[in-house]
């Protein structure tokens, strides 16, 4: 199947280089990463809600029970931000 997508040219530019290392052709490239994004996800819905997983730099999951440090900050900037705009 084929498809069209558009890319900013910087992305667009940092793919070829990235292909080319591998002697993937560009298609391939977007093929495997598409491939690895999917596979992030379940095969099926879950029933029930859960918090949902961050992502942080390397592609690793992150669950965000473990973020409660992070989540205070922006909490903290939030209501900060929402004082300073009354």
């Amino acid at each position: 199947m084929r498809t069209q997508i558009h890319l900013p040219e910087p992305l667009l530019h940092r793919l070829k280089r990235i292909a080319e290392e591998r002697d993937w052709s560009l298609a391939e490239l977007v093929r495997r990463g598409m491939e690895s994004y999917a596979g992030t996800f379940p095969e099926s819905s879950p029933k029930e809600w859960s918090f949902p997983v961050l992502r942080r730099s390397g592609g690793h999951l992150r669950d965000i029970s473990e973020c409660h440090a992070e989540s205070m900050t922006i909490e903290d900037r939030f209501l900060i931000s929402e004082d300073a705009h009354r």
